[in-house]
């Protein structure tokens, strides 16, 4: 059993007082043993890694390369993964390009199989990168166990700013955004969009979102989400529009665990130690 998150309510309140609490508890979770196995046993094989085969064979690895991008849905289908990292995304045809999930394209061109030379998976700060995103999806992933509106926000808080400071165009950017499941979520919800917004033709779609972003923001573009004040308001807009999903209210046990929280910065040591064991009693 994986460490809890603390949240005492969901929508817009849910979301400060997770900004407030959120490094303490990112460490309760980064501290999870089962996270901190995953970890050292990815860090300890993965330079021996040096096809898509090798990867996609042992479960532990491939479990933290896909959930590194929030793939970890996909682990049973090792075929499929081996074929997209084996492609890789050169060309206009490989699979990574024609998929409409862009963290696919990311998995791939993150492990690179199919350039030339040394892998990437022997390079220096490799095991970093990849366990660093994995520790956030790690977080998020817990987060999504009491509110999966809140970790969509999480995930749009987290990658919407390198899409939008990306040196491609601004039709390029929203077309990633309109292919991630999860920031087309966040967009939809917080442009006020029908379900049947997604059926429509992709140009279409293109240009709603432009018309909204323009409407609601003062422009079309996605570049515009550079600022972090801009980002912040599209998260404040998708979680009041969303509104409260959080599955329990915390009690007992949880509830002395938010306490801790609520005391402070002062004591972190004390605090992270304190939250861990509540946490894991509720």
């Amino acid at each position: 059993m994986t460490a809890s998150v603390a949240l005492p309510f969901g929508g817009l309140s849910g979301w400060v007082y997770l900004q407030r609490t959120r490094a303490a508890q990112e460490a309760i979770v980064a501290a999870d043993p089962q996270n901190l196995r995953d970890e050292t046993y990815f860090r300890e094989k993965i330079a021996t890694v040096t096809s898509a085969e090798d990867l996609v064979a042992d479960r532990r690895l491939l479990k933290v390369a896909l959930g590194a991008f929030g793939l970890e849905g996909d682990i049973g289908n090792r075929y499929f993964i081996r074929k997209v990292l084996e492609d890789g995304s050169g060309e206009d045809s490989d699979l990574a390009n024609r998929l409409s999930d862009k963290n696919y394209l990311a998995l791939t061109q993150a492990f690179g199989f199919d350039q030339e030379g040394d892998p990437k998976t022997s390079s220096d700060g490799f095991a970093d990168s990849i366990l660093k995103a994995y520790r956030s999806k790690a977080f998020q992933s817990a987060v999504g166990e009491r509110s999966n509106v809140l970790r969509l926000a999480l995930n749009a808080d987290e990658t919407l700013g390198d899409i939008a400071s990306a040196s491609s165009s601004e039709n390029t950017k929203w077309y990633k955004i309109l292919g991630s499941a999860p920031l087309r979520q966040v967009f939809m919800t917080a442009f006020n969009l029908p379900k049947s917004f997604s059926s429509q033709d992709l140009d279409q779609q293109l240009a709603g979102m432009k018309q909204r972003a323009h409407q609601l923001f003062g422009s079309e573009s996605v570049s515009q989400f550079v600022d972090a004040e801009k980002r912040a308001s599209l998260v404040r807009r998708y979680m009041v529009m969303a509104g409260d999903d959080v599955s329990t209210v915390a009690t007992g046990s949880q509830g002395a665990a938010l306490a801790v929280l609520q005391a402070g910065t002062r004591g972190t040591d004390t605090t992270s130690t304190l939250l861990s064991v509540l946490l894991k009693r509720a």
